[in-house]
C-alpha cells in the first residue's frame, strides 16, 4: 500500500500497471526496503500524471501496456518527463521488442526491464536510477534502433510512390478528404490507397500507420538535433 509519509533520505516511488494485484507485489516488494517507499499508485496515464503532481515522486515504474482507455506507460513517461524532469522513469514491460525499447529511450526512460525480472534487481535498478544511472545500454539501444530501420524501411519501400505520399499524410492526421483535397483525388479512392498501404505494413487501423509515422519523423529530427 502507498506509503505518502516517507523520510527525507527515502527515495518516494509511484507505479502504473493497469493490474492491482501487480502493483500491490511490487509495491511489498519496494516498501521492503529499508531506503525506498511507494508513495502513490495508478491504473491509467490521467491517474499517474496526477499522482506524479501531488507527490513529485524520485522514480516512477510505468508497465508499457494499459488498458484501451489509456495512454501507454511510454506515452505517459514522455509526459512525465516533459512536466517533472527531476522524476526518473523506469519502463516495466512483460514483452521485449525493438519498437518499445527505442520508443522507451525517445520518450526519456531511464531504463527498460522485464516483469520477469527478480525482485531484488528491480529494486536495484529503482536504486540506480533514482541516483541519475542510465540503464539503457547505448550500444544495444544502437543495435535495436538499427534492426528497427530496416524492418521499417523495408516495409516502406513495398509502398508506391504514391501509396507513400498516402503514408505521409496520416502521419499528418489528415482526413480521407482533406488526403484527397492534396493529392487531387476522390475521396474513395483514397480509401483504397489507404487500403493498400495498412496491407502492405502489416497493419490493421490507420493509427498504427500514423504511429509508424511519427515515430520515423521523431528519429529523423533527433538525427539531426
Amino acid at each position: 500500500m502507498p506509503n505518502p509519509h516517507p523520510t527525507d533520505s527515502t527515495i518516494r516511488v509511484v507505479l502504473l500497471d493497469d493490474h492491482e494485484i501487480v502493483r500491490h507485489g511490487v509495491a511489498e516488494l519496494v516498501n521492503a526496503e529499508p531506503d525506498m517507499s511507494v508513495v502513490g499508485e495508478a491504473g491509467s496515464s490521467a491517474e499517474m500524471l496526477t499522482v506524479v503532481a501531488r507527490y513529485e515522486p524520485d522514480v516512477a515504474v510505468l508497465d508499457v501496456r494499459l488498458g484501451a482507455n489509456s495512454a501507454s506507460g511510454i506515452a505517459t513517461c514522455r509526459e512525465i518527463r516533459a512536466a517533472h524532469p527531476e522524476t526518473q522513469c523506469l519502463i516495466l514491460t512483460s514483452f521485449a521488442d525493438d519498437e518499445a525499447l527505442v520508443d522507451a529511450a525517445l520518450a526519456g526512460a531511464a531504463g527498460f526491464v522485464l516483469k520477469q525480472i527478480r525482485g531484488n534487481d528491480l529494486v536495484e535498478s529503482i536504486r540506480k536510477v533514482a541516483d541519475g544511472a542510465q540503464l539503457l545500454d547505448a550500444a544495444e539501444m544502437r543495435m535495436a534502433m538499427q534492426r528497427l530501420r530496416s524492418s521499417e524501411a523495408g516495409a516502406l519501400e513495398a509502398l508506391t510512390d504514391k501509396e507513400r505520399k498516402v503514408f505521409e499524410l496520416i502521419g499528418e492526421g489528415r482526413s480521407n478528404r482533406e488526403i484527397g483535397d492534396a493529392l487531387f483525388i476522390a475521396e474513395k479512392t483514397v480509401k483504397n490507397y489507404v487500403s493498400s498501404v495498412l496491407a502492405k505494413l502489416g497493419m490493421v487501423r490507420r493509427t498504427e500507420a500514423a504511429a509508424l509515422a511519427a515515430r520515423l519523423e521523431e528519429r529523423q529530427r533527433r538525427k539531426y538535433d
